[in-house]
């Protein structure tokens, strides 16, 4: 699975923040994922929408060792391909589909928290507004929730 590099990787409290928007079809990845995970697993969840720069106040609050990011992206895989991305790797052209620059929201994250920063991005395939989630994109939420409830334990 994608998040074995994970494993030995996470250090401290983990905050997992949902970035995107449910209005633009896989955009709305971040959101979906959250609300999958909530009640779930055992550790800080936020729906940041489209504005996580919003949110640095109460992420920086619950003390996180380990920053997960999950958000839809452009990495020129297929569609609903899911990928995990070191904050040095996610600083590139086109990955993020927002204008807040996520490479700029991570380098806050870490200055502000002390955190590790990871991306984990799902291959978009529609983001135009008013269009649903795909389904290529759906089935990446199902294979990655599987893998965080794993990898942070089921809270059942």
């Amino acid at each position: 699975m994608v998040l074995a590099r994970l494993r030995e990787s996470l250090r401290g409290r983990v905050v997992i923040v949902g970035v995107g928007n449910p209005l633009r079809g896989d955009d709305g990845f971040g959101p979906y994922m959250i609300q999958r995970l909530r009640g779930r697993v055992e550790v800080a969840l936020f729906d940041c929408g489209s504005a996580p720069e919003n949110y640095m106040g109460p992420i920086r609050c619950e003390r996180p060792g380990t920053i997960l990011v999950l958000d839809a992206a452009d990495f020129n895989a297929d569609p609903g391909e899911v990928k995990v991305f070191d904050s040095s790797q996610w600083r590139g052209e086109g990955l993020s589909t927002h204008n807040v620059s996520l490479g700029l929201f991570a380098d806050f994250l870490t200055s502000d928290t002390g955190a590790q920063v990871f991306l984990i991005a799902v291959q978009a395939k529609c983001i135009g507004f008013g269009q649903p989630m795909s389904p290529e994109v759906k089935e990446g939420c199902r294979k990655l929730q599987q893998g965080l409830l794993s990898l942070l334990g089921r809270n059942d």
